[in-house]
């Protein structure tokens, strides 16, 4: 097989690992054997740990100063704020609805590209950015959990604050992340995100009881770390260099089908017609967001 069908082969991989992650992050949350900021800290410091040691075999690149700054307020939007709020919005939240409200990303990344950036937004987008925020309601206002103690508003509220602060992420590193190679940045992006999240996690990491561990347990946070942070980032370092970061992208559609199969078939979530109606407002914004328009 070429270089394009690995890539998007790999780009199909990171959005399974995404999708699954969902439960399983929520399942170790919600039976309360780690609590949200201990596993961010828990996932920032492994996967930092993997970064640098993988980094050796990487080109040797200086930094220019000013870069470091890029690099350090980078890491606030797409390591601190944005893990910080996802976790502790599954506290609250169901793998499902998480899922389906990750997808307004590219939606948010319009918004904030047209106020920021001052970039045209057309009509039809206008028409999909408004169809997303409503799924966003919908499904905020009136999806219900069958798990004591969420608080599906307050968790979809933290996760769409995710999706804001990853937006805000992308639109921070237009202006490096092609001037070094991705595993300078990437490294260099976690090691700044682990002195944001040390503070929000060292206590809860105290916490933490090895011996109410099961080996499901162990199992579910090695796979956060390994498989949906270090794994994913990696692989779709590997899908960019052969593909359009617009192409990269579609495959997001992907994450809340996955999500939400593995979540039902885990027995961690149920599927109803309020959520599947919100899904397709969603689904069909993110569309008509990133639909090209024609010349």
């Amino acid at each position: 097989m070429n270089g394009r069908i690995w890539a998007l082969i790999a780009a199909c991989v990171v959005q399974v690992l995404y999708g699954v992650n969902f439960t399983f992050a929520n399942d170790v949350i919600d039976d309360g054997h780690v609590q949200p900021f201990a596993f961010i800290l828990l996932r920032v410091l492994g996967a930092t740990t993997l970064f640098w040691i993988i980094g050796f075999f990487a080109p040797k690149e200086k930094i220019a100063p000013k870069d470091f700054r890029t690099f350090f307020l980078a890491s606030i939007f797409g390591i601190g704020l944005n893990m910080l709020t996802f976790f502790k919005g599954l506290q609250f939240t169901t793998p499902i609805h998480a899922s389906v409200i990750m997808t307004v990303t590219p939606i948010v990344v319009l918004v904030l590209s047209a106020v920021l950036l001052k970039e045209k937004i057309t009509n039809l987008k206008i028409l999909g950015v408004l169809l997303g925020f409503t799924g966003a309601i919908v499904l905020s206002v009136y999806g219900r959990s069958t798990q004591v103690g969420d608080h599906i508003l307050l968790g979809n509220f933290l996760v769409f604050i995710n999706a804001v602060s990853y937006s805000i992420y992308l639109i921070i590193i237009k202006k490096v992340v092609d001037k070094y190679h991705p595993l300078t940045f990437i490294k260099w992006l976690f090691t700044f995100g682990l002195i944001w999240v040390v503070p929000f996690g060292f206590s809860e990491l105290q916490s933490v009881n090895l011996s109410t561990f099961n080996p499901y347990t162990y199992f579910a946070v090695g796979f956060v770390v390994i498989g949906a942070t270090f794994g994913t980032y990696l692989l779709n370092l590997f899908a960019l260099t052969k593909l359009r970061a617009s192409t990269v992208g579609t495959f997001l559609y992907m994450q809340p089908v996955v999500a939400g199969i593995f979540a039902v078939a885990m027995g961690s979530d149920t599927l109803n017609v309020i959520k599947l109606s919100a899904a397709a407002l969603i689904m069909t914004g993110v569309f008509l967001v990133t639909k090209k328009p024609k010349n």
